[in-house]
């Protein structure tokens, strides 16, 4: 009786042990997330590169606020 219940505490401890070491393996596995790229864009007042969703749009030029969108493009640019 002492020799089924060792035999069986041994089964028990490689099955956990298996078990693991599998699903740290398919762990290892996965492909980390993938982020999108955003593009990024100029303020045509200031030259300023941000993302372009944060961007203000106006008459087809891009602005970093809403004051410089106001101020207009710089005599640079």
């Amino acid at each position: 009786m002492k020799f089924v219940v060792v035999v069986l505490a041994i089964l028990l401890l490689v099955w956990l042990l298996l078990g693991s070491s599998r699903r740290r393996a398919k762990e290892a596995q996965r492909e980390p997330p993938k982020s999108a790229a955003e593009g990024m864009v100029t303020c045509a007042h200031c030259g300023v590169h941000l993302p372009g969703s944060l961007a203000v749009q106006s008459r087809g030029l891009t602005y970093c606020s809403v004051a410089h969108r106001d101020a207009g493009p710089s005599a640079s640019s």
